[in-house]
């Protein structure tokens, strides 16, 4: 089920164009520093200096090749990312489904308790916990994992309420499975559409957490090469070498936007689109144009006017 609607997803424009666009960056993210034409991390010029033929992209504030730098500068986004959505969605659909299956005060327990933290900014408890635990990539990870579940978990204990109470559900409680197993085989798998369709819209919300407290300095630590890290490291320089700061924010605007393209095409696969747009379009094309009726008097003809 969840193939089929991957095959709808991309037969949308929007789908495969987004898709196209996520792969070139993570191929580039992932194979970029092969490619690097110098080190990341070593100093070969002015600071700051204008793109030249050596440097297409110029320098950054310490004389770092800018090129090579945004090549090397996307696998920590993306380790980042995804380990934090992925961890976010364990612990937050494991919370909801139980949430949403046992019903109750359990519920009720579960979700004022997840409540108390959605209260809270999530750039403020990011910014409280790399004040008090220093600047690591597990605190940016545990962070962003913090902040994510609560919203994980009324998505999934929505789905795991309209689920539990179908006859299906019911038939599996008098066979006598147990709650493990009715999660495993029965709930999951049908909410199975809705996590994946939230899971972009999530993953880019991750990315841009991520590249907002390296924006701000209370990221990773340099010298590392991060799209994030690069536009707080010359932003003071921006008027001298702005491929310095745009270079990664481009980048890191495409990925956020092909995921939210490919998440939103998903959407309208997983509600029962079968056919995109395009072929709509052609089957439209080849139906015949509706007949127009003219409305004709039936009373009699005027006198003068001659019938045909």
């Amino acid at each position: 089920m969840a193939a089929e609607t991957l095959r709808r997803t991309l037969r949308y424009p929007s789908g495969s164009i987004g898709a196209a666009i996520l792969l070139i960056i993570i191929l580039i993210a992932v194979f970029g520093p092969l490619f690097a034409p110098h080190s990341p991390n070593e100093q070969l010029g002015l600071a700051s200096a204008a793109p030249t033929h050596r440097f297409p992209l110029g320098t950054d504030y310490l004389g770092r090749d800018v090129l090579s730098r945004m090549l090397s500068g996307g696998r920590s986004v993306l380790y980042i990312g995804v380990s934090a959505t992925l961890a976010a969605y364990l612990i937050g659909a494991t919370l909801g489904i139980f949430a949403g299956y046992r019903g109750g005060w359990k519920d009720g327990l579960t979700m004022r308790g997840l409540d108390v933290i959605l209260a809270f900014p999530p750039l403020l408890v990011l910014l409280l916990l790399a004040s008090g635990a220093g600047r690591h990539v597990w605190v940016l990870i545990l962070g962003v994992v913090i902040v994510q579940v609560p919203a994980i978990a009324r998505i999934a204990r929505t789905s795991a309420l309209t689920v539990s109470k179908l006859a299906f559900i019911e038939a599996a409680q008098a066979r006598g499975d147990s709650t493990l197993t009715i999660w495993r085989k029965d709930v999951t798998p049908n909410i199975l559409p809705t996590l994946l369709a939230d899971f972009g819209v999530r993953f880019s919300i991750s990315i841009v957490l991520v590249a907002s407290m390296n924006f701000l300095g209370l990221g990773l630590t340099p010298p590392a090469s991060d799209w994030g890290l690069m536009m707080s490291e010359n932003q003071a320089a921006i008027t001298l070498n702005p491929q310095a700061v745009i270079g990664p924010a481009v980048m890191l605007a495409l990925l956020t936007v092909s995921i939210n393209l490919v998440a939103d095409a998903y959407i309208r696969a997983a509600n029962g689109g079968t056919r995109s747009p395009r072929a709509w379009r052609r089957r439209r094309a080849l139906q015949p144009p509706v007949e127009r009726h003219l409305d004709v008097p039936t009373g009699p003809l005027p006198s003068g006017s001659v019938a045909s």
